[in-house]
C-alpha cells in the first residue's frame, strides 16, 4: 500500500502514514480552511490500511504493533471532530483485534492540548493512549 504524505501549510498539518516504514504521524497545527476536504482522505485511507492489515494478518500473521503519532501544537473545533473521527477508525481496528497503538504528544506548558487528548481517549473503547510530556 503507497504512503499518505501531505506536505503542511500554515493552515494544515503534516500526515506521514508510511506503512513500509511503520511510521504514522500527525503534527503541527490543524486549521485548514476545509477540513472535511483534508481529514476524508486520511480517513479513507485508513479505511484501505485496515484491509491490508486484514490480508496481512489471514497470510503472515500479526506483525509489529502500528503505532500512530499525534504532534499537534494546535487544532479548531472543526478539527477536533475530524481527529476524533481518526482515534475512533483507529479505535475500531484495535476492536478487531489489530495491534494498534496511540501517542499524543504535547507541551508540558499546554494543559489544553493534554486534556484534549484524555478527552478523546474517554471515548475510546480498545484504543489505548500513551500520553507523553514534550
Amino acid at each position: 500500500m503507497n504512503a499518505l504524505i501531505i506536505d503542511p501549510s500554515d493552515f494544515s498539518p503534516k500526515v506521514l502514514f508510511d506503512p513500509t516504514k511503520n511510521h504514522f504521524e500527525i503534527s503541527g497545527e490543524s486549521r485548514p480552511e476545509n477540513t472535511n476536504k483534508f481529514y476524508v482522505p486520511i480517513l479513507q485511507w485508513l479505511e484501505q490500511y485496515q484491509n491490508v492489515l486484514y490480508w496481512e494478518k489471514d497470510k503472515f500473521g500479526q506483525g509489529a504493533a502500528r503505532i500512530f503519532e499525534f504532534k499537534l501544537d494546535y487544532f479548531n473545533s472543526t478539527s477536533a471532530k475530524y481527529i476524533m473521527d481518526v482515534l475512533m477508525q483507529l479505535d475500531k481496528m484495535a476492536q478487531d483485534g489489530y495491534d494498534i497503538k496511540a501517542k499524543w504528544y504535547f507541551d508540558k506548558r499546554d494543559e489544553d492540548m493534554k486534556e484534549s487528548g484524555e478527552e478523546f481517549s474517554k471515548l475510546l473503547k480498545k484504543l489505548k493512549i500513551e500520553f507523553i510530556e514534550v
